[in-house]
């Protein structure tokens, strides 16, 4: 076959180094997550959500076949922490964490993982992000080590 065709959905989530509501301000939220999303569609890897709370984000993403999805994470972790720290002093200490979840999802999925990142805000009422990071790891029948998992 002379073309190679690929639908790779991700489901990516990562937070703010320790947790520091840095995005706590709905304004900069909502900035950071499109700019997320442009540097998603910059890597050719157009996002169809971005999302999340004042403490980590959520990325759903088709990932372009030629991208390691390392690569593309830590591309756009540097990025949008540059560009957030040019906003404004408050954020000269903006950190993501050092890792990450990266979950592969099923195109039947999608509808339904889109309506749950748009609804980040109110599920955190309920369910802290270690938690539901916790549960998306069991989800996919991860291991973990929380020595490891936290920073």
């Amino acid at each position: 076959m002379p073309q190679s065709l690929v639908q790779n959905y991700q489901h990516i989530v990562f937070s703010t180094k320790n947790r520091a509501a840095f995005l706590s301000d709905s304004g900069i939220r909502q900035e950071m997550h499109a700019y997320l999303g442009g540097a998603c569609r910059d890597s050719d890897s157009p996002s169809l959500a971005v999302g999340g709370v004042a403490d980590h984000v959520h990325i759903l993403c088709r990932l372009s076949k030629h991208l390691a999805i390392v690569n593309f994470i830590r591309d756009i972790k540097r990025e949008s922490s540059k560009w957030i720290k040019t906003k404004d002093s408050t954020y000269q200490a903006f950190q993501w964490q050092n890792g990450y979840g990266a979950f592969s999802v099923s195109p039947s999925h999608v509808p339904d993982l889109i309506r749950y990142i748009g609804e980040q805000e109110a599920h955190h009422h309920r369910e802290s992000f270690q938690d539901e990071f916790r549960r998306l790891l069991k989800k996919y029948g991860l291991e973990w080590d929380e020595r490891y998992v936290w920073d």
